[in-house]
């Protein structure tokens, strides 16, 4: 047995010696099959509705605070692009996003948080909105250095995971990686993670029961808060 396992290691070597690409040819090979993937899907997509599961884990205190509730997306054209996001538990608040105008309603409160994100964001916004949901593979490669990270499951969907470090500082300062989920049958991100510095604490969101090109009214994409609900514009840092 001895003998055997030392002839393993010695095959194994001379593999690698020999054939040093021969690791990063299959996951170059995988990576580009998810990019293939992610680009059929994005000539398509128009809109998303799932239900959607997000945790955020604090690892000083070791807690993890979760929300559950629904989201839907939807891209008329673009460049243009809307989301709303329907917490519902624990604490219920909507958060509707149309270009860089943001929304955020507290039901406890009735009130409603107003923000302007400006112009000169909308491409940074955009990248964070679509990442997974309709972005193509050109896009991803010019803002991000793309990892492979293998296959995996997630809710029973088999999915291949990759890694993105962001190329601009910025955006690096607040999230240094991200990685996603990609469905190998919907080439759509069905779990996406988002690791603060340190990547010690980090934002889990997971997609279920997702309906892809669904009709989307614009009455739908609607915070339709309460008409006395009182209007507020916090003062950006």
């Amino acid at each position: 047995m001895p003998r055997l396992h030392a002839r393993t290691v010695i095959v194994f070597t001379a593999a690698v010696l020999v054939c040093p690409h021969f690791g990063a040819r299959a996951a170059d090979d995988s990576l580009e099959a998810v990019f293939r993937r992610m680009d059929q899907a994005s000539r398509t997509f128009k809109s998303l509705k799932a239900n959607m599961r997000k945790v955020k884990h604090t690892s000083f205190v070791n807690e993890d605070d979760v929300n559950e509730g629904t989201i839907k997306v939807k891209v008329p054209k673009p460049g243009n692009f809307q989301v709303l996001i329907d917490f519902r538990e624990p604490d219920a608040k909507k958060l509707a996003l149309d270009g860089v105008k943001v929304e955020i309603f507290y039901p406890k409160q009735n009130a409603v948080e107003q923000y302007d994100l400006g112009r000169s964001h909308k491409a940074q916004v955009e990248q964070f909105v679509l990442l997974g949901f309709g972005s193509n593979s050109r896009d991803i490669q010019s803002a991000y250095t793309v990892k492979y990270g293998g296959s995996e499951t997630v809710d029973k969907e088999q999915t291949t995971r990759i890694e993105l470090y962001p190329k601009s500082e910025e955006v690096k300062s607040t999230f240094p990686k991200f990685e996603l989920w990609i469905a190998d049958k919907s080439g759509i991100s069905i779990q996406q993670k988002a690791y603060e510095p340190g990547e010690k604490d980090y934002s889990l969101a997971t997609y279920t029961n997702l309906q892809i090109n669904a009709p989307i009214a614009d009455s739908e994409m609607k915070l339709n808060a309460p008409r006395d609900a009182k209007r507020v514009r916090p003062q950006r840092d």
